[in-house]
């Protein structure tokens, strides 16, 4: 009987996950769980990431919590020695953390404006920095950011997200260009319409159901366990000479503009 194949195994891999508590990070988290993987979740708030590691875990698997604020450059630094001293090292960083503001652009406060980009972009950078320098030290390592569909195009009333996702972007071609040599990867994935729980109510608007199916070639909305297949692919030696790209898991919503008209 053949050997299984491992091509795309994520077992035992050391996963750290960061905004885990709910929505994409937990889908993803538990996604990795299931496959085997050692996960470790963060995010703002103790009894929510206790409550989502119990969920999560299968069979008594237990998911290690952290609290780190990324907009907080210290909770960083103290994460990443803390996860190394009860690991032994990162396999694989899923940098999910991000917040959102739906409001005119012109409406946007200072405070407002730092908020979202503290989170996005400087808290992302800070910590696939702090991961990526025990990266290095190891020699290995696969790094996947969560970019956004609209770094395609923006959408109306997003306009500091979408920025501070077009620097997640770029972020991650550069990481890739400079941490390549040390065998670390950094990829991006940019998910399309997805369904959380903060995102319900908004989609469930008929005009917001018949838009988004009409630009979605798929003609659905995704969900979060949409994205799972992309992460694990990424993470695993399947992708061993893929680095420096953003993948659309968007229904195909980036692959054209669709016309109101019948062919």
């Amino acid at each position: 009987m053949p050997d299984p194949d491992t091509l795309f195994s994520v077992a035992g891999q050391v996963v750290l996950v960061s905004g885990a508590s709910r929505g994409i990070g937990r889908a993803l988290a538990a996604g990795f769980v299931q496959r085997g993987a050692r996960v470790v979740i963060t995010g703002r708030e103790a009894a929510t990431l206790e409550k989502t590691a119990r969920e999560i875990g299968m069979g008594g698997v237990e998911v290690a919590t952290f609290v780190c604020d990324v907009a907080q450059p210290d909770d960083i630094r103290k994460l990443v020695p803390a996860v190394i001293e009860r690991c032994g090292r990162i396999d694989t960083l899923l940098n999910v953390a991000g917040v959102n503001n739906r409001k005119r652009v012109e409406t946007f406060s200072a405070d407002e404006f730092d908020f979202i980009l503290d989170i996005n972009l400087r808290g992302t950078f800070l910590l696939a920095q702090e991961v990526g320098k025990r990266m290095i030290a190891q020699k290995s390592g696969a790094i996947i950011n969560i970019d956004s569909v609209n770094t395609y195009a923006p959408l109306r009333g997003v306009i500091p997200y979408a920025m501070s996702k077009a620097g997640v972007g770029m972020m991650t071609r550069g990481l890739a260009m400079e941490w390549g040599e040390h065998g670390v990867r950094v990829n991006a994935i940019a998910p399309g319409f997805i369904l959380t729980d903060l995102n319900q109510k908004l989609w469930s608007q008929e005009t917001m159901q018949t838009w988004g199916l009409a630009n979605t070639p798929l003609r659905r909305l995704g969900e979060v366990g949409d994205l799972v297949g992309t992460a694990v692919f990424l993470a695993s030696k399947a992708s061993g000479f893929l680095t420096g790209q953003v993948l659309y898991v968007d229904g195909g919503l980036s692959a054209g503009m669709m016309w109101p008209i019948e062919l």
